[in-house]
């Protein structure tokens, strides 16, 4: 007789399980969990992994997910860099020379930063500040399906880059405001994967969409806003940063 029960209990717990709600943090699927490999060998929108992915930097502390998140979005456009020391006559961008060589308004100073973090707008204007084209989207003016589809756009598209910020809360994690990039969706399932850069913390995720839009969609209390997104793209008429020069060949 209990043979003849269990698998109606097992379809019992099974219906109970994809009718109960879970959390987007339940949800989550680590990028290197066999199931996230196959959801990015599966994407069709992955232009922006492979560049940002051979970028990837671990923040330098607590409060700057948003520079290390700019530094590897500099890097993987490829933008003029300064020299850095040590290095000889190698050129890229760091956390530290991300605030150098910048024009234009609202560009935190690095001693803020490493105190609060950045906040979306302060984000854009770092990076505007080197000449790149930034398109600033707050959570609360974009609907669902718009984000879907800039979603399938941008990370199909090599040549910009998507950066989002974000409560860690609304996904089940532990923290609050964080930023980091996106690197591709998966239509079928209607995930995005986000590369943390807060490594120490958690891994690179993918995440349903419409969980990261309702994290994007909370305020962030220092600038008073909803938080949101940055698209990034290279400016076809910027010209190099002043005492910048493309990166040497192999030597």
């Amino acid at each position: 007789m209990a043979r003849s029960r269990l698998p109606f209990a097992g379809l019992v717990l099974l219906s109970l399980a994809l009718t109960a709600p879970a959390s987007a943090g339940s949800l989550a699927i680590p990028l290197t969990d066999p199931a996230g490999m196959e959801l990015l060998v599966g994407s069709r929108e992955r232009a922006d992994y492979g560049p940002l992915a051979e970028q990837f930097l671990t923040q330098a502390n607590l409060a700057y997910c948003g520079v290390a998140s700019a530094v590897m979005v500099l890097n993987s456009l490829g933008v003029p860099a300064p020299a850095v020391a040590g290095y000889g006559p190698y050129r890229f961008w760091t956390q530290e020379n991300v605030f150098e060589a910048t024009a234009g308004a609202g560009i935190p100073r690095p001693e803020v930063v490493r105190r609060q973090g950045m906040t979306l707008d302060e984000l854009a204007a770092l990076l505007a500040g080197h000449g790149l084209t930034v398109e600033t989207i707050h959570g609360d003016a974009i609907s669902l399906e718009a984000f879907r589809g800039l979603l399938r756009r941008s990370l199909a598209e090599p040549g910009d880059r998507l950066l989002v910020n974000y409560d860690r809360r609304s996904l089940g994690q532990a923290g609050g405001g964080h930023i980091s990039p996106l690197a591709a969706y998966h239509a079928p399932s209607d995930r995005v994967l986000i590369l943390d850069v807060a490594r120490y913390r958690y891994p690179s995720l993918w995440v349903p969409a419409a969980s990261l839009w309702q994290a994007m969609r909370t305020i962030d209390t220092t600038s008073g806003r909803a938080r949101g997104l940055v698209r990034v793209r290279q400016s076809p008429t910027a010209p190099p940063s002043p005492g910048n020069a493309p990166p040497p060949g192999p030597n």
